[in-house]
């Protein structure tokens, strides 16, 4: 009976939430952002970030995209890990399948965390971003995956790049190192 009272008891408790801790370096940063990703909102594109962290692929990669006021992007797996060539960063993927889109009500704004794709909406595969502000204009365009729930200021210390295309010059901020937590 003591068995499944606590049985009970265990599966009545809080849900632990799975997430990301981002080691970032650069320049001007260093520190650590925290993502819990939702799993309950794109189970697909999570469990995609998730096996890409849990086997080292985005260790090393750039932030290639960073706009202002906007958003800060990283995760290309495939062109992102060369700070000094940074010609085709945001331009790959990884090896796993592209993702189809899993788009929900959750708004785009401050500190959400969403997937970068092409032109068709089912083209997600490694990239993501972090919101600087608001951008409710990708609500229903874009898959959210999770929020940041630490490191909003190491974020706002991110390397800027150019106004219009966000891109970098010198050297980029990166992720040295991505891990699952629970």
């Amino acid at each position: 009976m003591r068995k499944l009272v606590f049985l009970l008891l265990f599966l009545a408790g809080p849900a632990f939430s799975v997430g990301l801790e981002i080691e970032v370096s650069g320049e001007n940063v260093n520190g650590t952002i925290n993502i819990d990703l939702l799993e309950d909102i794109a189970p697909l594109h999570t469990a995609q970030i998730k096996t890409l962290a849990a086997n080292g692929a985005y260790n090393g990669v750039v932030f290639h995209r960073v706009i202002d006021g906007f958003m800060a992007q990283t995760g290309d797996v495939q062109f992102g890990k060369d700070a000094s060539d940074m010609s085709r960063a945001g331009m790959g993927g990884s090896d796993l399948a592209n993702i189809s889109a899993e788009f929900s009500d959750v708004p785009f704004d401050r500190g959400v965390v969403g997937m970068a794709r092409s032109q068709s909406p089912d083209s997600a595969n490694s990239q993501f971003f972090i919101m600087f502000a608001p951008g409710y204009f990708l609500n229903n365009q874009y898959t959210v995956v999770g929020r940041v729930t630490e490191g909003m200021d190491i974020v706002d210390k991110l390397k800027l790049g150019h106004q219009g295309s966000g891109a970098i010059d010198g050297q980029p901020d990166m992720m040295q190192k991505v891990t699952v937590t629970d």
